[in-house]
């Protein structure tokens, strides 16, 4: 059995002009242990979809249509608050893009790591030194000191390990990292990504990797899910959908990744009028 079944999701927002639908059928799966990458561009609604797992989208303004998602056994749907509040951080947790925004400015960084494991793992008695174990966990090299220290007074990438230490503090058994290298430079987004991969191993959890970049997918994904337009219009096994993609819309994303030694003067675009018309 899967560890998260998502069956035919969709998820509508109201407008201004009208009624839009985000998340349109959308079913998947994840394995325990799994790492999978969910692909697109801006706007194709990969967001509202992983909000959606542990229905952390707001409703209204949006409104869940239909559709299941089971996640150990157990209908999200139907889940109580108190049941929803120990999904939400104890067993699906979250990463996102940009952590100087998504870390309180005016707290160190051991009361936000502190503020999880009191909530999920009132069992530890030593926080302090769960707090140290976890920074180390997560490669970064004076605990000590980073624990004490405000988020402003962190590197980028120094954050986004802390927010990571954050999301693993309860053991999660999925880990949602939402374009978690976007703001990041190249050296750090590489080193990231390596600690996700190290992280994965260790604690033996599954990862849903939501990323625009097809280029940082294929040596990390076992399976990749490609949404256009609210919808998953291709997934496999990440080898087989890197080097034979079959849908048009994943032959353009793979198409605008640079390549080293090309002699091509301007990068591919996707043509979304060629793409709506071949779907008509």
């Amino acid at each position: 059995m899967a560890l998260l079944e998502v069956r035919n999701l969709r998820v509508t927002f109201a407008t201004e002009e009208g009624e839009v639908r985000a998340v349109d059928d959308v079913s998947f799966s994840i394995g325990n242990g799994e790492l999978v990458a969910l692909v697109g561009e801006s706007g194709s609604g990969k967001s509202v979809t992983a909000l959606s797992l542990a229905r952390l989208v707001p409703s209204p303004p949006a409104r869940y249509d239909g559709g299941q998602m089971i996640f150990d056994g157990h209908d999200i749907f139907a889940m109580a608050k108190q049941q929803l509040r120990e999904l939400r951080g104890g067993k699906i947790a979250y990463i996102f893009q940009e952590p100087a925004t998504s870390l309180n400015p005016v707290f160190r960084v051991r009361n936000q790591i502190a503020e999880a494991i009191h909530l999920h793992r009132p069992d530890v008695t030593d926080v302090k030194g769960e707090i140290r174990k976890l920074l180390d966990l997560v490669g970064i090299r004076d605990p000590v000191r980073v624990m004490e220290a405000y988020p402003h007074q962190l590197s980028g990438g120094m954050q986004q390990r802390v927010m990571i230490a954050m999301a693993i503090a309860c053991r999660p058994v999925l880990l949602v990292a939402d374009e978690p290298t976007t703001a990041l430079d190249v050296t750090i987004q590489a080193q990231i990504l390596d600690l996700l991969r190290e992280l994965r191993q260790k604690l033996g959890m599954a990862v849903l990797l939501i990323t625009h970049n097809f280029a940082i997918v294929s040596n990390l994904a076992d399976r990749v899910l490609v949404m256009y337009r609210g919808k998953i219009v291709e997934q496999g096994g990440a080898r087989e959908v890197l080097r034979h993609p079959q849908h048009p819309y994943t032959k353009a994303l793979l198409g605008c990744i640079p390549k080293l030694g090309s002699n091509q003067k301007r990068l591919a675009t996707i043509d979304h009028a060629a793409l709506a018309a071949a779907r008509s």
